[in-house]
């Protein structure tokens, strides 16, 4: 931004969200000026400001209960702005380091459309398979796992391709929300399959597999005697009936 461009009022009004930015993610600053500061963003209203908001979610304050206060806060704020708060949050979210309460935020001010939409940009970032940092991940199954906005049938197909994700915790994670989301149709498959993959060395998630499959009550039939081997050998040290699975899923 040029020296003209600051003297201008846009350009004024600019650099006091620049400004006003940097205090938010200032952890070190004093609580009072930090929260001046994201008051100043809230009355501005701006793209940029709405974004500078979200920022505060990216880091934890070192005084825990200052830390939840501000970050509620934030949320109240943001859902207060409604829709207009969409596109700005939906743009951030795709760099967003940290989604579970942006995520929150969204599915209190979007409708269900627009959110199975902005999932679906975040997968298409986080695709099944090797990732560095597996966590956005993860934030994103939480959340689905939770949400009562959609269909089972249609979180569940969001849900279903990371059960075998190179992540164990992604898969772990994954089987946990499709536990929430019981649609026969689409998970039964998926589920069986991940409980006797010959590569799978998660004994957890096995378990978490088995329990789940008994829960929902489904018919393992094609591949009861795989399922029936597995339980025989591995399983039993973990509580997992053989009954509870064998004879319930027939």
């Amino acid at each position: 931004m040029g020296l003209f461009d600051r003297l201008s009022k846009e350009g004024r009004a600019k650099s006091a969200i620049e400004r006003n930015v940097k205090k938010v993610l200032n952890k070190h600053i004093q609580h009072e000026d930090r929260f001046a500061a994201m008051e100043k963003l809230r009355e501005a209203g701006t793209e940029e400001a709405i974004i500078g908001l979200a920022k505060r979610y990216s880091y934890v304050y070192d005084k825990t209960i200052l830390d939840e206060k501000e970050k509620a806060w934030v949320s109240d704020a943001l859902v207060a702005m409604g829709p207009k708060a969409v596109g700005a949050l939906r743009r951030y979210a795709k760099q967003a380091e940290t989604l579970s309460q942006l995520l929150d935020v969204l599915q209190r001010i979007c409708d269900k459309d627009t959110l199975l939409s902005l999932v679906d940009e975040l997968l298409e970032r986080e695709e099944p398979g090797y990732t560095r940092d597996p966590s956005r991940k993860i934030q994103i199954f939480l959340f689905l796992g939770e949400w009562r906005g959609a269909s089972d049938a249609e979180i569940a197909r969001r849900i279903v391709p990371y059960v075998a994700d190179f992540d164990e915790t992604v898969r772990f994670t994954a089987v946990e929300s499709l536990d929430h989301h019981k649609d026969e149709a689409i998970s039964r498959g998926a589920l069986l399959d991940a409980l006797i993959r010959p590569e799978e060395e998660s004994r957890r998630l096995k378990v978490r597999v088995a329990e789940a499959l008994a829960a929902a009550g489904w018919k393992i039939s094609e591949k009861k005697e795989q399922v029936s081997k597995l339980l025989d050998g591995e399983l039993p040290e973990f509580g997992m009936s053989h009954d509870k699975l064998v004879k319930k899923g027939k």
